[in-house]
């Protein structure tokens, strides 16, 4: 049987309405809420640091070369072995020199006698004139002769001091205390002035020398200290002491030259090894130290999210940073110690959004729960 349109549009309309009033619940969907760590900020007693590589140098390294000419007549140091200051190393035939000495002190002899006999000349000649009996010419002539001799006089004492240099430079000293790196001559040479003779250096104390950034350069001064690492001693770190600030910078490397000097009596440190300068440059006690994955590095600078415990909502806060190390940052500004910064899960969140907070993991519950041992260990930063 055919149902008339009137009567279907009436069904489907007591069809609806059948529906409505249905009391079966219509299911809602939940709202699932970001998942996220945090920790608090901790206390630490921070040491800033300034890290750099560099070497080990000598105090003196002197090549000495041979001031007078002369045939090697004796070695008295052996290569490698130490040597003190002002001790012989060699001597270029001294016999040679001390005649030559012997013949100059002969000539100030003689030139002395002589200036004594034009002298006595110029005497004899003046009461000569007051009698009225020698000339005028022969006065000035024998007052020329007196000073002739006495520039042969002066010339002779020269040659003497000369010769007695001479003397003294035949034999090679040490001009301070060190090891003989290396010996240039052979015994029995002929040496010119100038040719090299002996290698020296000296090994306690010994140098430092290692560049920091353009940035750091302010916060250098002499009297730091500096602790020395190098690869020989791994395991070993020596105390040195700055001695040198550079007063330029240098405008190819935008780097500051530092020299540090430190205690090497027994020689194990030689020059030329690489080393590693660790320099503390400032100390700041209980400042506020986070994890380095709570940070954000955003347009308007350093961003962290803090969890308010009680209502489960961040806060979106820049910060200011201070030193750091693997790890860890130090908070300048911005963050108290024993506020909650998020660690994992806030990289997309907004300022004031609900979150989850996943459960932590083992470990103290709180700042002021913590010893004091807890808040001091792993206090160093370093700048690199």
């Amino acid at each position: 049987m055919k149902i008339p349109a009137p009567h279907m549009l009436l069904l489907a309309l007591l069809a609806a309405s059948g529906g409505a009033c249905s009391d079966s619940p219509t299911p809602s969907a939940e709202i699932e809420l970001p998942l996220v760590s945090a920790e608090p900020v901790v206390a630490l007693d921070f040491t800033e640091r300034i890290q750099a590589t560099g070497e080990l140098q000598a105090l003196h390294h002197a090549l000495i070369a041979a001031e007078v000419d002369g045939r090697v007549s004796h070695l008295w140091i052996d290569e490698g072995a130490p040597v003190e200051q002002g001790s012989a190393v060699l001597e270029l035939d001294p016999v040679r020199r001390q005649l030559e000495l012997e013949a100059a002190k002969a000539r100030v002899s003689e030139t002395r006698a002589a200036l004594h006999e034009a002298r006595r000349e110029v005497r004899r000649r003046g009461e000569l004139r007051r009698k009225d009996i020698a000339s005028m010419a022969t006065l000035e002539k024998a007052e020329t002769q007196v000073r002739l001799a006495e520039s042969r006089h002066a010339a002779a004492i020269a040659e003497f001091g000369v010769a007695q240099r001479a003397l003294s430079e035949a034999t090679v000293r040490a001009p301070f205390s060190g090891m003989l790196v290396e010996r240039k001559v052979s015994l029995g040479e002929y040496v010119q002035v100038g040719t090299p003779l002996v290698e020296l250096v000296s090994l306690d104390p010994i140098d430092v020398v290692f560049s920091v950034a353009e940035l750091d350069s302010s916060r250098v001064r002499n009297g730091q200290i500096v602790m020395v690492s190098v690869a020989p001693y791994p395991d070993e770190e020596f105390v040195a002491r700055v001695v040198v600030v550079s007063p330029t910078i240098d405008p190819d490397t935008r780097t500051l030259r530092v020299k540090a000097r430190l205690d090497n009596s027994d020689g194990r440190l030689r020059p030329g090894l690489f080393a590693r300068a660790d320099l503390g440059v400032a100390q700041r006690i209980a400042v506020p130290v986070i994890p380095d994955m709570a940070v954000l590095q955003r347009t308007d600078g350093a961003v962290v999210f803090t969890l308010d415990p009680t209502t489960n909502r961040v806060e979106r806060r820049v910060i200011e940073i201070g030193g750091f190390q693997v790890g860890k940052i130090e908070v300048a500004k911005g963050l108290l110690p024993g506020e909650l910064v998020l660690t994992k899960g806030h990289p997309a969140l907004v300022d004031g959004v609900l979150v989850r907070r996943s459960m932590p993991e083992q470990g103290p519950p709180s700042v002021a729960a913590q010893p004091r041992s807890f808040l001091q260990e792993a206090d160093e930063v370093s700048v690199q």
